[in-house]
């Protein structure tokens, strides 16, 4: 399956993660700000005038503006396209990390918007410098636990995410593997053809809805 069919099923953790009630009592710093940002969310998803049909993108907007002030989609996209992110130009890079953001955004604020109290418990937190692990299993409503790492780096006094694990699969990792894959046999030019036609066929079901 390739990494343009993956994208929701890989988010819909993500998305779980943001829309959750924590449990963890003694959160640090990188957790507590973590927290913060789904409390948020959830403010906006209870948001009984944003749940009308004519604030769909009003909502959204909000959604899109906590949630950007949490992932580091920069970092994100320069480790997922790994040892081709130098030889990119500005230009390039400047497409790439616009596009990289708006599947990802319209991926997981998709799933949002469909949540269902899904609960997640905080098991530990590790600090290394500027780098730390949050380490979490989501509780599903058919009582099954879904482990799920973040990985988080220090930028000033905030902690963003740039990096999630689902059952101990990097989503960067995968997306540098496929994204690799695509440019090695194509070549870069094919990898951005598929995030543009990814993306217009996002926009086109959104319309149809």
């Amino acid at each position: 399956m390739s990494f343009l069919m993956q994208i929701h099923g890989l988010f819909l953790v993500m998305v779980i993660f943001i829309c959750s009630l924590s449990d963890f009592a003694l959160a640090a710093e990188p957790t507590d700000q973590l927290k913060q940002t789904i409390d948020k969310v959830i403010d906006i998803l209870k948001n009984k005038e944003l749940k009308k049909p004519n604030k769909t993108e009003e909502r959204r907007n909000a959604l899109r503006h906590v949630t950007d002030d949490r992932f580091d989609y920069e970092e994100m996209a320069k480790r997922s396209l790994s040892i081709h992110w130098a030889k990119r130009t500005p230009q390039e890079k400047k497409e790439f990390i616009k596009l990289y953001k708006e599947l990802l955004e319209r991926a997981y604020i998709n799933k949002i918007e469909s949540y269902t109290d899904e609960t997640i418990v905080y098991a530990s937190e590790s600090i290394d410098g500027n780098f730390s692990t949050v380490k979490t299993k989501i509780i599903t409503k058919k009582n099954m636990e879904i482990p799920v790492d973040y990985k988080l780096h220090k930028s000033g006094n905030k902690w963003l995410v740039y990096d999630i694990s689902i059952e101990g699969v990097s989503l960067v990792s995968n997306y540098r593997n496929q994204f690799n894959k695509i440019i090695m046999t194509h070549s870069y030019e094919e990898l951005i053809k598929r995030l543009r036609s990814k993306k217009e066929e996002i926009l086109f079901e959104e319309k149809a809805r």
